[in-house]
């Protein structure tokens, strides 16, 4: 179930006119309605619970909501998706009752859904002056967010920017600057996101995890557990909402994944040896993803044959458990109490016995395989 905003309700209310409609905010079933949503960077918002009052409240209290920042977004998102010939909207920051912890959950879980079922997405730009779309980094103007419109650098924008069909992108004073297809190629360069992805001809589900943890590599979110909860719906994973726990927020997103993926692009983190892993497998951080943008995952039974041609096999030394069901197994991993559980190929360091280079199914730019260096330890009982 999804909060929308009543678009003629809102209007009248605004004209000081009775309205017809009992509510301004009503509940739907998020498939069996058209609607309009908005994608926005928060600042002074309007809540649920003013939101749900506004047709009972007195003209001072009304005017108190309207001295808010984010009322005025509700306006001419309101304008807009009525010129577009919706009735309702969704907007983040009043269609979703966060005193309730249950329904913020389900929220969390059901955002990428609703950006996704969304007739169209207007992308708010606060920060665009200009009537034309930023085709150029500009770190004067925009000194914060990486030379780009602030929108680009925040965490639940991305999935906000991939999932709708049409995102259609306005400036400061809400004036059209075209949408995410027209502007596929300048999206690309800031957000590293395909083109084919933002023109949905490619789903996120089609690429691997390493290159969809690199676009959100250097977003922020104001609560460090939002860095995994905003990719949920990119993954197709659902996980309970811990407020608190911090990093381990995103150990948990990678571990889900796990379950319900084989892609071992997941281990390829630092491909360049920026970060010192000290017996890590897991990623601490999205940014820790950061040089996996071109990071491709191979299918098992090349993987095999790749491993062949690499380590210069002929027929009599070839393992015969290198057959077809060995590349399955490569492929297959599980999360237990002890740990990861794992089959790949190793190959031990001369010097440092202990320490073996793991062989992981991904390649990177021209298809080398990529590895990371594991450690036996060894049980004395």
């Amino acid at each position: 179930m999804v909060w929308l905003l009543n678009v003629h309700a809102v209007f009248a209310i605004e004209n000081g006119k009775d309205t017809p409609y009992s509510n301004v905010l009503e509940e739907f079933v998020d498939e069996n309605v058209e609607y309009a949503i908005l994608s926005h960077r928060w600042g002074d918002e309007v809540n649920h619970d003013e939101m749900s009052k506004l047709k009972t409240m007195t003209k001072e209290e009304r005017d108190k909501v309207r001295e808010h920042e984010g009322y005025g977004k509700i306006l001419k998102s309101c304008k807009q998706a009525a010129n577009d010939r919706l009735s309702w909207l969704w907007v983040d920051t009043c269609c979703i009752d966060k005193r309730s912890s249950s329904e913020l959950s389900e929220a969390i879980r059901s955002m990428y859904r609703w950006y996704e079922n969304s007739k169209g997405c207007y992308a708010y730009l606060h920060d665009v002056e200009r009537r034309t779309f930023p085709t150029k980094q500009d770190k004067e103007r925009y000194k914060n967010s990486n030379g780009w419109p602030e929108l680009f650098s925040r965490g639940w924008t991305l999935q906000e920017l991939i999932a709708p069909a049409d995102v259609q992108f306005f400036n400061k004073e809400w004036i059209s600057l075209g949408s995410k297809q027209k502007h596929a190629s300048t999206l690309h360069e800031i957000t590293q996101i395909p083109e084919s992805v933002l023109k949905g001809t490619l789903s996120p589900g089609q690429v691997c995890v390493a290159q969809i943890m690199s676009w959100a590599a250097d977003r922020q979110t104001t609560r460090v557990e939002d860095r995994a909860y905003s990719l949920l719906g990119l993954f197709g994973v659902n996980m309970p909402m811990l407020y608190g726990e911090g990093r381990k927020a995103f150990q948990r997103l990678q571990l889900e994944i796990i379950r319900v993926s084989n892609d071992q692009s997941i281990f390829a983190w630092d491909p360049n040896g920026r970060i010192r892993r000290t017996g890590l497998v897991l990623a601490d951080d999205p940014s820790y993803f950061r040089d996996c943008h071109d990071v491709r995952v191979v299918r098992p039974d090349d993987f095999i044959i790749i491993l062949r041609k690499r380590l210069h096999f002929d027929k009599r030394t070839i393992p015969p458990q290198w057959g077809p069901a060995s590349a399955q197994q490569l492929h297959k991993y599980t999360v237990t109490n002890g740990g990861i559980e794992i089959c790949l190929p190793l190959t031990p360091y001369r010097d440092f016995p202990t320490i073996h280079r793991a062989t992981l199914a991904c390649t990177q730019g021209e298809g080398a395989l990529l590895t990371i260096d594991l450690e036996s330890r060894n049980s004395k009982f």
